[in-house]
């Protein structure tokens, strides 16, 4: 009994102590994922608590459960419009993408570590998918706000491509293990096998639970154990009958989370428990498993791998992927440098161990260091990376909190938290009267919170800085009420030197603009469009600017997608609906760049 009792002290102690270095995550900059691994580094056999855990079938446990729990989450959180955005160029990445990395660091390892190319293969194998864990921590809890069509492609991405990096992984162990035995239509039908099974079990089974949990009348705790229970069941059933229960497990959840009602919305907070549960008990396992000496030993082969990876590897592999879907170079620099590693690596690792191929032990702690190397470089660089290659768009201040409140089940009201910048434009106004825009019998005051006490709202009641205002909403107004809450001078001013000046609605005639009326016919518009006919130039100006961005673009719009019309003005997405439609779009003037002779 007192030896269960320590287990469950120390468990306690590790979980507890990752969660609260939580709080030094945002002041160091540093992924929280790194320090849940720290703290199992700390307790290891190396560590301060010399804690000697060689369990690699435990851990191997572990990790197979904490990740489907991962990727469902990230399903439930995943919406339709990523899909309509990144679903293509995602797909490519985890097929194509992960087999040009492989393939490509396969030849470096084996030269670097001069080894047969069976065992090169294998190491690139096993680091060479992005991370789900990794990429839905650092991406949505960033605070940075990316163009949709990156992020969407990223997080896409990270939750296909771990079926195929299993599977490479596990016919690479059984090559190194038996060479004679395995053929090339073998492992093709194995692939088609666990993909064609994956992605039926888990639109089958989505679909199936969606059209379910509505009729279900549940205590409201039990819904979220539910859907854990069924996404756990879905994945282990598509791994029993040979499929990806990964992949099933992820779509299941997007399915599942596609399909708003009472029992789906309000478990999304307890998903995120069980999400954040799994990351810390997973990335602790994992740290407590590595032997930092052994990882120190190597680290020269980790740096290199990375460097390689990173540099050389993954842009090869991106390129190749996504430019034929006419992504900007800029887009493709920054998706090809977020290409993190986390858990999976270091899980997929454990698998040669178990399978007692030589030299297993190097290839975990190299991955190991591979996977550290990532986070450290390429996690704590999003935020710089994503100014430097321009994919970063300002970001509206949603509110601060959103509840959903369902009044039957299939209809609700939202209520939305908005907080009083400093000098925001609702300073001064009555919470009531804050826009002649919005229809006042679809939005009302719930209550008026000032330090900390709930204020009574009267006719005479003005909003102060600090104040917070919870507004019940029927409507989509909520990207309106947070630009005049948290719209302050210095906001304004990042906004308006992104999207322009002026904003335009999407119908109206480029012709028809007072600004272009005494330059259609100029000679430095026609020397900017001569290789257009005069035909085409006339058909421009009659174009509405919603066309005219959609001709020039050849690809899904995004929020920030920017069109030039001449050396001087240009268009600059503001704002698309959930179906893609053009909204907001602004008019930006900068002028032209001076030749010096």
């Amino acid at each position: 009994m007192d030896t269960l009792n320590i287990l469950y002290l120390i468990g306690a102690v590790l979980i507890f102590a990752s969660i609260m270095a939580s709080t030094l995550s945002a002041r160091l900059g540093v992924p929280l994922l790194l320090l849940f691994l720290v703290v199992g580094m700390l307790a290891g056999e190396d560590g301060i608590l010399g804690i000697e855990f060689s369990q690699y079938g435990l851990a191997n446990f572990v990790g197979q459960a904490a990740l489907a729990c991962i990727l469902l989450d990230g399903g439930l959180r995943t919406s339709f419009k990523s899909f309509r955005v990144g679903l293509k160029p995602a797909i490519t990445l985890a097929t194509w993408g992960v087999l040009a990395t492989v393939m490509i660091l396969g030849v470096f390892v084996t030269w670097l570590l001069d080894v047969d190319w069976r065992f090169g293969l294998l190491m690139a194998a096993i680091v060479g998918s992005t991370d789900a864990a990794a990429v839905f921590s650092l991406l949505r809890n960033g605070g940075v706000k990316l163009n949709d069509r990156v992020q969407a492609t990223l997080e896409l991405e990270s939750g296909a491509n771990d079926p195929l990096a299993i599977l490479l992984v596990t016919g690479l162990i059984a090559l190194n293990v038996d060479p004679d035995g395995q053929t090339v239509l073998g492992f093709l039908g194995l692939l088609l096998q666990q993909l064609s099974f994956g992605l039926g079990m888990g639109l089958l089974f989505g679909y199936l639970l969606a059209r379910l949990l509505p009729k279900l009348h549940l205590a409201e705790g039990m819904y979220a154990i539910l859907i854990m229970s069924a996404g756990l069941a879905v994945f282990a059933a598509t791994n029993l009958i040979g499929g990806s229960g990964f992949l099933a497990i992820y779509l299941t959840g997007v399915l599942i989370g596609n399909h708003k009602v009472r029992s789906t919305e309000h478990v999304m907070r307890v998903m995120d428990s069980f999400a954040w549960l799994s990351q810390a008990v997973l990335f602790v396992v994992l740290g407590l498993l590595v032997t930092p000496s052994h990882v120190i030993d190597v680290w020269h082969y980790s740096v290199a791998i990375a460097a390689f990876m990173i540099l050389v590897a993954r842009p090869i592999a991106v390129y190749t992927s996504v430019k034929p879907f006419k992504f900007k170079d800029r887009e493709i620099g920054f998706i090809s440098w977020v290409g993190l590693r986390g858990a999976v690596p270091i899980t997929l690792a454990i698998l040669p161990v178990m399978a007692g191929i030589d030299g297993a032990f190097m290839l975990f702690d190299i991955a190991f260091g591979v996977v550290v190397l990532s986070l450290i470089l390429q996690g704590t660089t999003i935020p710089l990376m994503a100014n430097l290659f321009k994919v970063r768009i300002p970001n509206n201040k949603d509110p601060e909190e959103k509840h959903e409140v369902w009044v039957s089940d299939k209809a609700s009201i939202t209520l939305y938290q908005f907080q009083v910048k400093s000098g925001a434009f609702a300073i001064g106004r009555h919470p009531r009267d804050i826009s002649n825009r919005i229809n006042p019998d679809e939005i009302s005051v719930f209550a008026l919170v000032r330090g900390q006490q709930i204020v009574t709202v009267d006719e005479n009641t003005k909003l102060k800085f600090g104040d917070s205002v919870w507004y019940a909403m029927r409507g989509d107004y909520a990207s309106q009420i947070a630009k005049i809450f948290n719209d302050t001078t210095l906001d304004r001013k990042a906004i308006d030197d992104f999207y322009g000046d002026w904003l335009l609605s999407p119908s109206v005639k480029l012709g028809d603009l007072p600004f272009f009326t005494g330059v259609m016919k100029s000679e430095s518009l026609v020397d900017s469009l001569k290789s257009k006919s005069e035909n085409s130039v006339k058909t421009m100006w009659e174009q509405t600017v919603a066309e005219y961005i959609k001709d020039s673009l050849d690809m899904k719009p995004v929020s920030g997608d920017t069109v030039a019309i001449n050396d001087e003005w240009s268009l600059v997405i503001k704002e698309v609906d959930d179906k893609g439609k053009l909204r907001t779009i602004g008019l930006k003037h900068q002028q032209p760049s001076v030749v010096v002779q």
